[in-house]
């Protein structure tokens, strides 16, 4: 944790809801003019597309059919650790963009499934947000939680995690419902080993629960609407948490345990701007005292 330049990380899976997380980020950083620099895991990211596909090719040649992205091999955690601990230092560092597509290639001038050069962070900022699959990874060789000054975990119960990740590659990406399965199959090994274990070390979990049928997230034909769900919020240290004015401002909520509260999905915007807009100001004026 650095209180001169302090560090939010959100974590979540693939399709698990994380972006919403960082709109509200932003939402609040430009109402409370907090300058942020942004940057993404995408970015950390081993290996670019091409390389990827050889690297899997050569691991099913040899048997390992457990490689993916969400495997902590497959990432420069190290060089993540880096930026997390230079900027908690120094306030700077430097980054890069995994392009997705040809239309952020014609943007960034780079072609699709490469990456940008590294550069520097543009100018002074408040705050360092990270959004992606391993902002909380501590293991053996990397502890990123302890560079991080808020750490949030985007958890949707699996299936509509599942429906979510389908739906967007399928209607962003271009994929097939049977190659995002494969994904997703693939996945899984490192998402048990390498992902879950994360939200044991966040500040506090955003769990998505669908209160409609999803028994069947691969021929689901949409994602259940944020009235069709549940949230549960989940603080891992629930001390100065205002549960009654939490409670009060957002109908609908109750506490289901000491450290959770539980509020109608159509609320998660609300919530988070309780919760989150104190909690900036915090590391902000921290920040400034220092």
């Amino acid at each position: 944790m650095s209180t001169k330049h302090p560090i939010i990380s959100v974590t979540g899976s693939s399709g698990a809801g994380t972006s919403t997380v960082k709109d509200t980020f932003d939402q609040i950083f430009l109402r409370e003019k907090v300058e942020s620099v942004s940057i993404e895991g995408d970015a950390f990211h081993r290996f670019d597309r091409a390389a990827m596909k050889a690297e899997l090719e050569k691991r099913y040649a040899a048997g390992d059919q457990t490689f993916s992205h969400f495997s902590y091999e497959a990432n420069e955690l190290a060089e993540l650790e880096r930026v997390f601990r230079e900027y908690g230092e120094t306030g700077h560092g430097k980054t890069r963009h995994y392009i997705h597509n040809d239309e952020e290639g014609a943007l960034l001038g780079a072609a699709s499934g490469t990456f940008t050069d590294w550069r520097d962070f543009d100018g002074d900022s408040d705050i360092l947000f990270y959004e992606g699959l391993h902002g909380a990874v501590k293991n053996d060789d990397v502890d990123l939680p302890k560079y991080a000054d808020l750490s949030i975990g985007v958890v949707p119960v699996v299936n509509l995690e599942w429906i979510q990740k389908i739906q967007r590659d399928k209607n962003q990406r271009g994929y097939t419902t049977e190659a995002v399965t494969d994904t997703i199959l693939r996945r899984m090994h490192a998402y048990v080993h390498c992902i879950m274990p994360q939200f044991t070390q966040t500040d506090i979990n955003f769990q998505r629960v669908p209160i409609v049928d999803t028994s069947n997230p691969m021929i689901a034909r949409w994602i259940p609407t944020a009235d069709e769900s549940l949230v549960v919020i989940r603080f891992r240290n629930p001390k100065g948490i205002d549960f009654p004015y939490l409670t009060n401002m957002i109908d609908g909520s109750w506490m289901s345990r000491a450290n959770s509260i539980v509020i109608p999905g159509g609320k998660m915007d609300l919530a988070m701007q309780l919760i989150f807009t104190p909690m900036v100001h915090r590391l902000v004026n921290q920040s400034k005292r220092s």
